[in-house]
């Protein structure tokens, strides 16, 4: 599924015990193309709690995951999974 816009995702790992895992939006298209130098970047907001968006900013679209486990059925630590697809 390609990266798209209000979709939700969620942090992986567990960088604090005893916390909610921290939610992202995504608020643009990805801005280049993916390529030998990368994948190319996104825009994305920190939800908080109540829904609110703050601290925008550009994260590598590589990051960003579909499913929380690898091809492999390995469980992934780091980046963001696919929490809720866009409208």
């Amino acid at each position: 599924m390609p990266i798209e816009s209000d979709q939700t995702y969620r942090s992986l790992g567990d960088p604090y015990p005893d916390s909610e895992p921290r939610r992202i939006k995504v608020v643009g298209e990805v801005q280049s193309v993916p390529g030998v130098w990368g994948y190319g970047k996104v825009d994305v907001v920190t939800l908080t709690d109540d829904g609110r968006e703050i601290r925008r900013r550009a994260i590598e679209a590589s990051q960003l995951h579909e499913s929380a486990t690898t091809k492999d059925g390995k469980p992934r630590h780091t980046g963001y999974v696919l929490e809720r697809p866009s409208a």
